[in-house]
Order: C-alpha cells, then structure tokens, then sequence
C-alpha cells in the first residue's frame, strides 16, 4: 500500500522502443500527454557536451549524436554482460557497451567532454524519472507512488533490477506486475458484468513478446499460464530490414555501411518509419538524402516483402500461444477472446497468423495496444493505494510466477520446488537426503529456469545449513520450504528433521542486486545529474528572456508608427545597446543564468525609460 497522505499513485509502462504514465482521477484511467502534447514517450537517454536530453528531445537528435543516444535499455536490463543475446544487440547498436563488475553490461558515453559509465538501471530510472516529472506536470503534485510493468517473462533478476531503477529516482514501487496482466485490467475494467471468461493476451511490443492466459470473473484477474520471450519484438523486426537495405545499398553502389553508426541509425529511422506505414499500406519506399558519401538512397518495399523477412520471427512470436495454453492445460476453443496489445500487434501477417492459430476467430483490438499497459497499472495502482470506486476497489489479481524454482541436486541438477505457472502466493515442501556420506553441513543452491542442468538457469542465491548429523548417504533428511508471497518474493528455509537445526534465506537476487554503495553512487549521481539539467535550463531560459527583450525592442525602434515617436538621441542609445548584446549572444557559447540576466537589465535600464517616455506622451 502507498503511505497515507503521500498524494497519487501512477502507473507506468517502462518499454522497450516507448514509456507511457497513466492516474486514475475523476472516477476513470486518463493517459497523461508529455510537453510535446504525445501520450507516448520514446524510451531515450541522450548525453552531449552541454546537457542531459530525455524522450522525444532525445530521439530528435539521435541520427547526428548515435555513440551518446542510448535505447534499448530495456534488453540490458538484469542481464549478464557474456549473455549471447547482449553480445548479439552490441554488434547492431551504434553506443557502446563494455564488461562491468561482476559481468555487468555498462553503456559508454561521452558527456560534457568526459567518458561516463551508466548501467543499465540508471538509464532506466532516468526515463522512470521522466514519466514521473510528465505525471507530475499534469497533476501539479509530487508523485512517490507508482506501479512499473515488466514482460511476464522477465526474471528474478530483471524484475529486481527495474525495482531498483525506480528507487534509484526515489519513487516508491509499490509492486512490479506483468503488462499482459496489466492490459488484462484494461480489458476487465470495461467490461464489469464479465463472468467466468477466458482470456488470452497476445502483447507484441518494441523488445519482448509476452503472451498471458487468464480467467477473468467478476472483478478477479487469474493468470492460468504465462509464455513468453523477452528478446523477440519489433526491434528485432526493425533489424532485418536495416541488413536487407544495406544488402541493397551494397549492390546498388558498391559501398558497405554496415560500419558507419550515422548512416545506420539514419537507415533505421527510415525503416521503423516504413514498418509502421507497412501495417496500413501494400507498399512504401524507404529515402535517406545523401545516406553515405553523399550518395541518397531510395528502395521500396512491399509488405509481402517485409513478412517473409520477418516470417520466422513472426512464426516463433504465435508459437508462444501454443505454449501457453499447453501450459494451462487448456484448448484452443476453450479461449473466449484474444486481445491485442503492443504496438508491432498491428503488423498484418502476425494478426493472420494468430488468427489461423485460432480457427479463424475475430481478434480483439477494442483496447489502445500502446496504452493499455499504463492504463492497467494505473488502475492496480489506484487500487493498492486505496483510491478509486468499488469497481477499482473489487479488483482482485492472482498472479503466477513465469519460472520454476527449484535447488541444485546430486549431478548438477535442478530440482524442482515450484513448477513455472504456479499461482502465488504459494508454499510448498520437500524434503531431501544428505549427497555424501557423513556430511556435517548442506549447501543449498536456488536456481530459476526451464533446463534440467543448473549450469543452464539463473542462480539466485544459497546458504548453508549446519550442523547436520553425521551419517550414510541418504540418512539424514532435510526439508526444504519455498514460500512466494504476493509480491513475488522468494523465502527459502530448511530444517534438519532429527535435530531441527533450521536456516533460511530471502531470495534478493546478490548477482543482480545493487549493494548499497552502488544505489548510494547512483543516487547520488541521479541528484548531481538533475542539478545540472536544472541549471542548464536556467540558462536556457534566461537567455532566451534576454533575447526575447532585445528583438522586441529592436522591432518597436524599427517599427515606422513607434520609431517615429523617438527622440533621435534616445533611438541611437536604444539600437546601439541592442546591437551590443546581440553580439554578445552571438559570440558566447556558455553563459550562466545571473550573466543572461545582468545583461537584460542592463538593456532594460536603458530601453524602459526611453519608451515610457512615448506612453506619457500618449
């Protein structure tokens, strides 16, 4: 629950390719715009030699700034810096990443002249930290609380990290849920009289793909099964088209730029462009003036053309499904709806496909696929934190844990305590036998995954119970306890049977997990960072006050009604003054905000009074 009296809770959607906020206010769920009047938010950091840039400011000025922009975060987030799929994503991108502390991927970027080191949850927390200040803006309060989505298929590890990224800015997160649960809510909310309905969401965003099947009854949200693949999604669609053009640009003028960062992101632009007209048009054509050498590009493209690029990643995105009605143990007829969400849903070919899979069933796209996601969160927000109508109140989520979770045995392998798709909270036991003969301790080892092999999962944690007594294999019995509770946090215990020497451990995730010296670090660089962007619009802000001042007075002396009305000597002190400080606005390139404003009063000083000379005349 958010702490009483510590105003709104908001819902965010932290994605891949864009982030969008959302508050439950005035009895409804309202997206909330940005500056730039979107109600989406690309999910971009940029760093150059003045300032700090977030969002659409960001994107705008990626294609001339490539090595500073970061996206993408989202794929590094909770991952190991030797994980294939990060090595894969590092060769594509045009920012650089290196090996970290403990195999932690850190992004490379050149910032008011100095190299800087960013993990993957700062860059995060800053675009958290952006959808709070956007909420923020709407909402004229400060806001501590929100709900984060994750993809239901996010681990212990990624979850963990995006907590983090939230406390890194100081918002409290309240709870990380899963955004086809999320969209699920969206759906639910409108539709109060549904009873007993089976619904199968098919989320398809910018990185990930996530497909959840729930029950939904009067209000309770029961996820039955979660699939998914948090490396398979419109970015990756993206990627094909980018190797495809430079194939072509390649043949048609024997020049490969598959080298140059600039060109890329440029191309790249060009194809998320194409892609998107893609999903309502047979055909488009793909231009970048002067793309490499001053050479321009132009190549079309049609949407057949696009599908067969993408056909076995489209494929493996609706084979999901399959996986997860497998999974809860469910038929295909046995799914009342299939509700789209995420923004690559709209491709053509995945909507057939997924249809086909479905027998020719109707598709249900009554849902904004890029806002359902906040739109949900926003609604389980308002419910934890004791706001909103009954219809928010009555709200009931049963969620499951996506992995199974189990400890290490006798040939390294993985024991299974939880089964993936168990609902939670849940407790379970079992007990295991000593591995060697007259052992006097046991180490326990927790691991995540589907492998049979521990080396293959995601290792959590371990501890060691002793003493134990000294006995044959397989003699002394030690039962072992996992218990999830309703936020998704692992509690492991074991007790020894015959002398009930007991220990236990609550599952933190120390590989993923920040020490405190680090969020402390991060902190306080995330405070540091803030002055400085605070400052730098200081300065913005002040300049151009005093270069709004200086041209209107330059257009009252040089309008013909007003100029004329001046006495030639103060006309001359006015023009003279003004050219002054236009040179000085255009000869300096860094100025502090007290320097903008001496100098406008200064102008003042002089202009005022020469001018309200001519209102007294009046």
């Amino acid at each position: 629950m958010a702490d009483e009296g510590e105003g709104p809770a908001i819902g965010i959607d932290l994605g891949t390719t864009y982030s969008c906020v959302a508050v439950w206010q005035n009895d409804q769920v309202e997206i909330i715009v940005n500056d730039q009047g979107n109600r989406t938010t690309p999910s971009y950091v940029a760093f150059t030699g003045k300032e700090r840039l977030v969002g659409e400011a960001a994107k705008n000025q990626v294609a001339r700034n490539p090595t500073n922009s970061i996206f993408d975060a989202k794929r590094l987030i909770g991952r190991r810096f030797s994980d294939s799929l990060v090595q894969n994503d590092i060769n594509l991108w045009p920012f650089k990443v290196i090996e970290g502390p403990t195999d932690k991927p850190m992004i490379v970027v050149t910032y008011k002249g100095e190299e800087k080191h960013f993990s993957a949850e700062e860059i995060s927390a800053i675009v958290l930290k952006k959808m709070r200040e956007i909420a923020e803006a709407y909402l004229g309060t400060t806001v501590k609380n929100a709900i984060v989505t994750v993809p239901a298929y996010f681990n212990d590890s990624q979850r963990k990290a995006t907590k983090y990224a939230g406390g890194i800015v100081g918002l409290n997160v309240m709870r990380i849920i899963n955004e086809p649960t999320a969209a699920a809510i969206a759906y639910g909310l409108g539709k109060p009289d549904i009873v007993r309905r089976n619904v199968l969401i098919f989320d398809l965003g910018g990185g990930t793909t996530d497909v959840s099947l729930l029950t939904i009854n009067d209000g309770t949200f029961e996820v039955k099964a979660v699939a998914g693949d948090t490396h398979l999604g419109g970015k990756d669609f993206d990627n094909r088209m980018v190797k495809h053009f430079v194939k072509i640009f390649k043949k048609q003028h024997k020049e490969d730029i598959s080298g140059n960062t600039k060109a890329l992101r440029r191309l790249r632009t060009a194809c998320e462009r194409g892609k998107r007209v893609l999903s309502s048009a047979n055909e488009t054509t793909i231009e970048v003036d002067s793309l490499y050498n001053g050479i321009d590009f132009s190549s079309s493209i049609t949407r057949a053309r696009f599908a067969e690029l993408n056909m076995d990643l489209f494929k493996k995105s609706v084979e999901l499904v399959g996986k997860c009605l497998t999974d809860a143990k469910m038929d295909k007829g046995g799914v009342h709806d299939v509700v789209l969400i995420g923004g690559s849903s709209r491709i053509p070919k995945v909507q057939q496909l997924l249809q086909d899979f479905f027998d020719g069933k109707q598709l249900n796209k009554s849902i904004n696929p890029d806002e359902a996601v906040a739109y949900g969160a926003a609604v389980q927000a308002a419910n934890m934190a004791g706001l909103g109508n009954e219809k928010v109140q009555g709200i009931v989520l049963l969620d499951v844990t996506p992995l199974s979770l189990g400890v290490k045995v006798e040939g390294d392998k993985m024991s299974v305590m939880i089964p993936k798709n168990t609902a939670i909270p849940t407790k379970m036991e079992q007990p295991y036998f000593n591995a060697n003969d007259y052992q006097t301790s046991a180490l326990l080892s927790i691991y995540e995954g589907e492998r049979v092999k521990v080396v293959d999962n995601n290792w959590l944690g371990e501890f060691r119970l002793s003493p134990i007594p000294a006995a044959p294999k397989g003699a002394t019995v030690v039962k072992v306890c996992f218990e999830i509770d309703a936020n998704g946090i692992l509690n492991v215990s074991a007790v020894e049977q015959t002398t009930g020497v007991s220990c236990k451990i609550t599952i933190t995730n120390d590989k993923a997990k920040l020490s405190k010296e680090e969020i402390y670090k991060m902190v306080q660089d995330s405070e540091k960072y803030e002055v400085e962007d605070n400052e730098h619009m200081e300065n913005v802000r002040s300049r151009e006050a005093l270069e709004s001042y200086a041209y209107k007075m330059k257009n009252i002396v040089n309008d013909e009604e007003i100029g004329n009305k001046l006495d030639a000597a103060g006309k001359k002190k006015i023009k003279a003054a003004i050219k002054h400080v236009i040179h000085w606005l255009n000869g300096i390139q860094h100025a502090k905000a007290d320097e903008f404003e001496d100098k406008l009063i200064g102008l003042e000083l002089i202009c005022n009074p020469i001018i309200a000379k001519i209102s007294r005349q009046e």
